[in-house]
Parts: C-alpha cells; sequence; structure tokens
C-alpha cells in the first residue's frame, strides 16, 4: 500500500533536485534513476523544454511523493516502483528524476518532472482527474509487487461507524427490540430471558416484580449513558415486563415445555457432593475390598444425591444446561463483535493522534511561500499527516468534527462492555460445565443401580430349594 502526493514547483527547481538527490538520503547516489534529463543538468533540460511551451502558467516542475508502508518494501524494489509509475504516468513525453531516500522509517521515492513534455510542448495539467489517474496507478502496481493494496469502498471500520450511527440515533432501540425477542424465542423462562438479554450487551434493571419492584423495566447498552424503559411509550406495549414474561410463557407453553420451580433450601449443604464426580467402583481394588466398596457406594449417593435435590428432575437439569449453553453463546457471540469493533477503534485511534499532531504542518506548508524548502525540513511529518488522512478517510470518520477526546470516550466505552461481556461468558460457561458433571453422574448412577437390581433378581443356580 503506497500514499502519493503531489505538488507544482514554481521556483529553484535546480535545489529541489539536489534535495531529492542527496547522497545521504540515496545510498551515495545509487537510488537514483532519470529519464530525458540528467539529474546533475535537470534544472536546464527543464528550462530548455519550457522555452518550448507557449503556454504560460508559472509551474516549472512537479514534486511526487510516493510513500510505502515500513517494512513492506526494499529500497531496491521501492525504486523500481517509482521508474515504473514515472513511465506509465507520463508515458515517454516528460523528462524525471526519481530517488528513492533510506533516511527515514518508511521506504519513500520522490519524482520530479518537467511541466512541459518534450514532445507536444504542452504542460501537465494537474487536477483531481490527473492525481486519482496516479494514485490508480500506484495502487495497480503495488498489486503487482504483491504489495498490500486498500480499494475504494472496501469494508473497513464499517462495524465502528454502524455502532457509532446506532448510538447517536434510534437505531439502537430497533436493535435492542430485536435482541429482546431473541432472547424470549430462546430461553424457556422469563429469568433466562433476562440473562439472555444481558449477555446481549445491555444492563438491566427493574426486572423483579413484588411490592417494592420498579414499575417499568429498563434497559442501557453498555455503551450509553441512559436506559430506556420497556414502557408502551418507550419501546411498545410488546416489550414491558409484565408482556415479556408473558410471552416467554406462552412459548413454552406452545412447546409444550412446562418447567418445574427449583427447589429452594433455606440451609446450605456442609459439603457440596455435586461439585464431585461419582467413584468408579468397578476397579479391581473395590472388587477384593468389601468395606471400600460400601464406603464408595455411600458416596456416589451422596453425589447423586445432591445433584439431584439441586435440579428437582433430569428433565430439569437438561432445560437448565440448555439455558446456561445458549446464555454462554450469547455472551460469546456479543464478546467477539465488541472485541472487532474495538480493534477497528483503536486503528481509528492511531490514526486521529496521528492527524492531530501533524495537522499543523499541513497548515503551515500550505501557507508557506516556499513549499520544497518547507517540505524538506518537514518532510516526515507532512508524509504522516497525508497517510493519516487516508486513512481516517477510509474508515468514514469526517475529518472536520474529528474529536480524538470522544474517540477515546467510546473506546472506554466499548472496553467496558467487553469486560461485563466476558464476566458473563465465563460465569456461563463454568455453570454449564458443572450442569453437565451433575447430569452425568445422575445418568451414571442410575445406570449403575439398574445394572445391580438385574444382576440381584438373577437367580442363584447353586441354591437349592426344598
Amino acid at each position: 500500500m503506497a500514499y502519493t502526493k503531489i505538488h507544482a514547483i514554481t521556483a529553484t527547481v535546480n535545489k529541489a533536485v539536489d534535495y531529492i538527490c542527496n547522497p545521504a538520503k540515496t545510498d551515495e547516489g545509487i537510488l537514483i534513476s532519470s529519464y530525458g534529463c540528467s539529474p546533475e543538468t535537470a534544472a536546464y533540460d527543464f528550462k530548455f523544454a519550457l522555452s518550448k511551451t507557449s503556454q504560460s502558467d508559472p509551474n516549472k516542475a512537479y514534486h511526487l511523493i510516493q510513500s510505502f508502508l515500513p517494512g513492506e518494501v526494499s529500497y531496491k524494489e521501492a525504486n523500481q516502483i517509482g521508474v515504473e509509475l514515472a513511465d506509465k504516468l507520463l508515458e515517454g513525453k516528460y523528462s524525471y528524476v526519481v530517488t528513492t531516500h533510506i533516511d527515514r522509517g518508511h521506504v519513500h521515492n520522490h519524482i520530479i518532472f518537467c511541466a512541459a513534455d518534450n514532445i507536444d510542448h504542452k504542460k501537465y495539467h494537474d487536477c483531481k482527474k490527473t492525481y486519482y489517474n496516479i494514485r490508480g496507478l500506484s495502487d495497480e502496481l503495488c498489486r503487482e509487487h504483491e504489495l498490500s493494496v486498500i480499494t475504494p469502498g472496501e469494508k473497513r471500520g464499517k462495524a465502528y461507524k454502524e455502532w457509532q450511527a446506532g448510538k447517536s440515533g434510534s437505531a439502537w432501540k430497533e436493535q435492542l427490540k430485536a435482541d429482546i425477542d431473541e432472547a424470549i424465542k430462546t430461553a424457556a423462562t422469563y429469568e433466562d430471558c433476562i440473562e439472555l438479554i444481558c449477555a446481549k450487551g445491555y444492563e438491566v434493571k427493574g426486572e423483579s416484580f413484588g411490592e417494592n419492584a420498579h414499575k417499568f423495566i429498563s434497559f442501557r447498552p453498555l455503551d450509553r449513558e441512559h436506559f430506556v424503559r420497556g414502557s408502551a411509550k418507550s419501546l411498545g406495549t410488546e416489550y414491558t415486563k409484565e408482556r415479556i414474561k408473558e410471552r416467554t410463557a406462552e412459548k413454552a407453553l406452545v412447546k409444550g415445555k412446562k418447567r418445574a420451580p427449583f427447589p429452594t433450601r433455606k440451609k446450605p449443604l456442609v459439603r457440596d457432593y455435586s461439585k464431585r464426580s461419582l467413584i468408579d467402583t468397578t476397579e479391581d481394588k473395590f472388587a477384593d475390598s468389601p468395606g471400600l466398596k460400601h464406603w464408595a457406594d455411600i458416596q456416589n449417593l451422596k453425589i447423586a444425591t445432591a445433584s439431584y435435590s439441586q435440579a428437582g428432575s433430569i428433565a430439569e437439569l437438561e432445560r437448565q444446561i440448555t439455558a446456561k449453553s445458549t446464555l454462554a453463546k450469547a455472551a460469546r457471540e456479543s464478546l467477539v463483535e465488541t472485541e472487532r469493533q474495538l480493534k477497528d477503534l483503536g486503528q481509528i485511534l492511531k490514526y486521529a493522534q496521528q492527524y492531530k499532531d501533524n495537522h499543523i504542518y499541513h497548515v503551515r506548508y500550505k501557507k508557506s511561500k516556499d513549499k520544497d524548502a518547507y517540505l524538506r525540513r518537514h518532510e516526515t511529518e507532512l508524509i504522516l499527516h497525508d497517510g493519516a488522512e487516508n486513512m481516517l478517510k477510509r474508515f468514514g470518520i469526517d475529518l472536520k468534527n474529528l474529536d480524538v477526546e470522544k474517540l477515546c470516550s467510546d473506546y472506554n466505552a466499548l472496553y467496558f462492555k467487553k469486560q461485563t461481556l466476558q464476566k458473563t461468558y465465563k460465569s456461563a460457561e463454568k455453570e454449564t460445565t458443572d450442569l453437565n458433571r451433575k447430569l452425568s453422574n445422575l445418568n451414571q448412577y442410575l445406570s449403575r443401580t439398574s445394572e445391580q437390581q438385574v444382576i440381584d433378581k438373577k437367580p442363584d443356580k447353586n441354591r437349592q430349594f426344598l
């Protein structure tokens, strides 16, 4: 990927050529190429070509800069690309000098060409159309040399733009309603529905029922300042907490999933046997020791009882596993999307700060009377400014209203959202693992008990009947 910049030279062509041909910058003159002139006599060659044109504009030459990303291209290849760009752009009509500078952290070419061509004696017309032609030719050469290119309209930064647009307008309310609908569709209970909404990146308050409960449920995306009520006026009658609970229950009844409430336990167990796994009593040591097997059977009974008592039934345990798995999946999807937005916004912040730090040099360059002299003194700052400007435009950022502090605030809000979703995801994953262990314990215990009952019912062949 290369950035291009061009400006006219109205005086001191010799100084501009001397600057770009500086031996300290061009590896002792190795990275210098020319056409239709000699670097040492370019100013005189340009003057001779200009004397043959009848056009009176003051432009004597043009200075084109082509800058590459650090570490992407060698100096020799960059110089070759610069020559190829000059040949394609000028079509053999204009004299030029191409140099590649090695004194900066980024590889870049300088191309100075005469404003008048040597064939028709017409002057080069510098405008938006010709500049876009330069940029198109540069991108084409980058592709040929397998360098990175950002094409116009590429979907980069769109995630942040959409997030910002939704944040500033009313689109986020439609997204909230869509997320609530999806949570209702997925959840089996009202409690599961609220958890799913939280997992999608929302803070919820007032969801409980009772005498001291809030009248309205309220929702707030973690990146916004204010809550929105789940009332008929704000979101519609279908999004009050009463209606959300009814819709969830109606959906569960349609699917035939009548739920059993969790049994409440007033006093916690001294030891939570449900966190343990069943002991495998099929090992030889248990067969050789009836006492050890008896102890293991008692432990397994405690583990199975604890698992069953906390769930109420195997069907309820399976429902809990489904709900927690769905919750973990929703939180993970929201987390991935938030991390992608953070990455895009981080890039925007980097270029925004770079643009802000170097914009003063761009302003002074525009106002300077001797642009070539100013460019020689502040070449790095100007290239960094133009590169940042191009990248911000590709991200769709309005440079006139660029607010770095607001971008930092948005980044912090997204980072807080990421942390909250990480906690929800880890908690749901842990609960899913615990529930799966309980279900496995119950299934194994019941399977073993059934097998043991079958063995006990088998008649003893050695038993004698009187």
